[in-house]
Formats: C-alpha cells, sequence, structure tokens
C-alpha cells in the first residue's frame, strides 16, 4: 500500500506518530500479519468443509444460527467491553476506545501505510484464541450434543464470520478511493462505521462491525445521514 500524503491533523499526526513508536515493532510486517489471518481462517474453514458428510436440512441450520450467534457477539462484545471498561478487560478497552478510536476518528479514518494494519487487525495470538481456544470447545460440546456434522458448520461459519469481520473491518479504513470502497454495498456499511467514529457517537451507535442487524433490533443504529 503506497503512503497517503500528509492530510492529517496536526494532532492526529502526533499521536499516530507516538502510537507507532510505542506500539508498533520496527520488524512488524502489515501484509504478513494480514495474511496469517487470512490463511489461517481459511485453513480452518477448508478443513471443517471437508470433514462434512451427508448433511441432513436440519443439520444445515447449524450455518444461520451460528450466523446470529456470532452477529450477537460482535454487538454486545463491541458495545460491552470495548466501549465501556469491564473489570478484567481494561486492555481490550484501551485497545479499542482509547487507541483505535483515537488513530481513526471519523475525519481521518485511513490507513496511512501497512504498518497502521495493527490498529485494525486483531493480533495473530487473539486470532489463534478466538478460533481454536475458543471456538473448538463450543463445536465439540454441539458436536457431542447432536451431531459431528453440526460441530463443523457450527466452526465453519463462525471461522467464516471471524474472517468476513476482519475484512470489512480493514476495508472500513482503506482509502475512500480504493477499488474495495467501490464494491456493492460497501458504501453504506463505510458509512455506518465512519459514524461509529464519531466521538459523540461511538458509546451509542453501530455496533455492528459486518452486518447491522443487531443494531437495528436494539434500536442503536444510526445512518450517519446529516
Amino acid at each position: 500500500m503506497s503512503k497517503m500524503p500528509p492530510l492529517l491533523s496536526p494532532p492526529l499526526a502526533a499521536y499516530r506518530a507516538e502510537y507507532r513508536q510505542q506500539f508498533i515493532k520496527p520488524g512488524y510486517q502489515g501484509w504478513l500479519h494480514f495474511a496469517f489471518t487470512v490463511c489461517m481462517a481459511s485453513s480452518i474453514i477448508a478443513f471443517c468443509a471437508l470433514q462434512l458428510n451427508a448433511v441432513t436440512r436440519w443439520e444445515w441450520l447449524a450455518l444461520p444460527l451460528t450466523f446470529l450467534y456470532c452477529n450477537l457477539s460482535e454487538y454486545f462484545g463491541h458495545r460491552g467491553p470495548m466501549h465501556h471498561l469491564r473489570p478484567g478487560l481494561r486492555m481490550v478497552y484501551e485497545r479499542h476506545s482509547k487507541q483505535h478510536h483515537r488513530f481513526f476518528t471519523e475525519r481521518e479514518m485511513a490507513f496511512e501505510s501497512s504498518r497502521d494494519f495493527k490498529v485494525v487487525l486483531f493480533p495473530p495470538v487473539l486470532v489463534t484464541y478466538f478460533l481454536l481456544v475458543f471456538g473448538t470447545p463450543v463445536a465439540l460440546v454441539l458436536a457431542w450434543l447432536t451431531t459431528p456434522n453440526v460441530g463443523y458448520l457450527f466452526a465453519l461459519m463462525a471461522t467464516a464470520y471471524f474472517l468476513n469481520y476482519e475484512l470489512l473491518h480493514f476495508a472500513y479504513h482503506l482509502p475512500p478511493h480504493h477499488v474495495v470502497a467501490r464494491l456493492p454495498g460497501m458504501r453504506v456499511l463505510r458509512r455506518l462505521h465512519t459514524t461509529h467514529h464519531d466521538q459523540a457517537l461511538m458509546a451509542h451507535h453501530n455496533f455492528n462491525i459486518s452486518y447491522p442487524l443487531m443494531d437495528w433490533i436494539f434500536g442503536t443504529l444510526h445512518s450517519g445521514k446529516k
């Protein structure tokens, strides 16, 4: 990714420089970080798909139900500890509300270079935790309570949702002229997320990073239109 022109406000430019010096190691490679997330998630999705065997109609219901579960988890995880300090979760709150939302404002949302990917993508250790340590036990319990197909379908959809979350969030912080920003539906989703980065709105609106289903259900959707 080519470096963007220096159009930032002086306070934001100063904070970004301070953040990079304090939190981004000299050897950090943004595209390698991106590739790790995509490859690990894609490998799990492919593995789960290959394990499926003669899936029945009722077993396929695991896909939409898991999607709804993930959308709900995304909503409450974002609305809760990411924007409101909870005991034992200070690091989550600090990294999101105090750092991510300060690094990217509603007026200055774009990466300047691939080194800024670290401010958006989950750290590899958390990617591993979410996909293996957290997701695997749930899939095993579901497989034990129902069928192996249901367990694999849960793991497949949950991993696909996580990857979709990461890719969409990544896309929202690309420059507005980027080809990805012009994909169908992206303009609306980017606007919703940009609205969420408004300091006056971030703790109250648009907590779904991906699809604003739960924001609509719980009345926290803000269109972003003036």
